[in-house]
């Protein structure tokens, strides 16, 4: 066989490889191109937070376009809140974010006291700031632990959960709850702090602290991390801001926007702390915010610590009857971002209206923007690092 009969061989060859088997593709100058498939992701997938829907559009292994399905964890938390007595809807609100409870419900606290003009005693603002603190190290130790187990490693969601158990014994003891902790109360908070809550708090910060280096060595070292997150899923400034997007996820795309300098509620104006921001606005850098931000909550915890005046924990003089009237927006710094409560009150005990706006929302609603033009494999890296709970999305 000549040069030229082994030519015309191979090109057939490879046209019986290519459409022989009855696969349906074009060979073109810049490669092999196939037909667009649509492949669902959920709605119940080890990759999500929750029961979300992806619908993705494929090219061979490149998203085209994707869409975000929700909807699958509605439990109209809103409109729930206006048949109920302000103070009884705190067991709605510390449940749509599961990991943030406390500060889910600090949010509608400060909403409902700001409508009935309640004033706060100083010590239940200091020890508000130091439970909302608290909360966001562990929010943001699930995440840290939980992403590389999305990318394949075991090992860190186990040491993520020891510090968890500790910080979670911690506020067992002064909210007599593990999770759902519904301790923050019209004009104050439902208890005083036990005694040696103070001495044990300082232990476990010290831990904390030092297993926080730990963590940046095993895995923000770590070169299959590095290798699956920098410089994927980059999201620009402009496109987070469109969107809306808030917390580490906005944060990692450089703009400090934070409720807690901007706006700052409880005791945040007395205490020093930064808005770690990033540089790239990819996987790895929202994965590096989250870690500066449990350094920076530390901070903030050990202040308090040593600010807490004595007092009291609630406030003297409470009306028996609680009588919401005008309207009122209050906005927060979520551990997944900004909070926002609308409260409408017509001088009933109960909302007129309700509407929260949950950071997952917006933070799942960019999906759409940045997904398009990155493989499957990246897909994963990117949801993790989107950082949501799909019932913070719902509600």
């Amino acid at each position: 066989m000549d040069t030229r009969e082994r030519a015309v061989f191979s090109a057939a060859a490879e046209q019986w490889l290519v459409r022989g088997g009855g696969i349906d593709v074009e060979i073109t100058g810049r490669g092999l191109r196939t037909e667009e498939m649509i492949l669902n992701i959920g709605p119940q997938h080890p990759s999500t937070h929750g029961v979300l829907r992806l619908v993705l559009e494929l090219d061979g292994e490149v998203i085209t376009r994707a869409e975000p399905v929700i909807g699958y964890m509605h439990r109209g938390a809103e409109k729930l809140a206006e048949q109920r007595d302000a103070r009884q809807v705190l067991v709605l609100m510390n449940r749509h974010d599961w990991l943030s409870a406390f500060n889910n419900e600090l949010g509608f606290v400060i909403a409902v006291e700001r409508l009935a003009g309640i004033e706060v005693p100083e010590r239940a603002q200091w020890i508000r700031t130091m439970m909302a603190e608290l909360n966001r190290i562990l929010n943001h130790l699930m995440f840290f632990g939980s992403y590389p187990l999305e990318l394949g490693a075991m090992t860190p969601v186990f040491y993520a959960f020891i510090e968890r158990e500790m910080i979670q014994n911690l506020m067992e003891t002064a909210t007599g709850a593990r999770m759902h902790h519904s301790y923050a109360r019209v004009g104050g908070v439902k208890d005083d702090l036990p005694r040696g809550f103070m001495k044990q708090a300082a232990e476990v910060l010290k831990h904390v602290r030092k297993r926080l280096r730990d963590f940046e060595n095993l895995i923000m070292g770590n070169e299959i991390i590095h290798a699956r997150t920098v410089g994927v899923g980059v999201i620009p400034p402009e496109v987070a801001i469109a969107y809306g997007a808030s917390g580490p996820t906005l944060h990692a795309s450089g703009v400090p926007m934070d409720p807690r300098k901007d706006a700052p509620y409880e005791k945040y104006a007395e205490v020093e702390f930064q808005v770690p921001v990033g540089r790239n606005g990819d996987s790895f850098d929202r994965l590096w915010v989250l870690l500066r931000r449990m350094h920076e909550s530390c901070n903030i915890v050990e202040q308090c610590l040593e600010k807490m005046p004595a007092g009291e924990y609630r406030a003297a003089k409470l009306p028996k009857k609680l009588s919401l009237d005008g309207e009122v927006y209050v906005r927060t710094e979520n551990p997944l971002g900004l909070m926002g409560y609308y409260l409408v009150g017509n001088g009933k005990k109960q909302p007129y209206r309700l509407k929260m706006r949950t950071a997952s929302f917006s933070n799942v609603s960019l999906l759409p923007a940045i997904l398009p033009g990155t493989l499957i494999p990246d897909l994963i890296s990117i949801l993790g690092s989107i950082f949501f709970v799909v019932g913070d999305v719902d509600r």
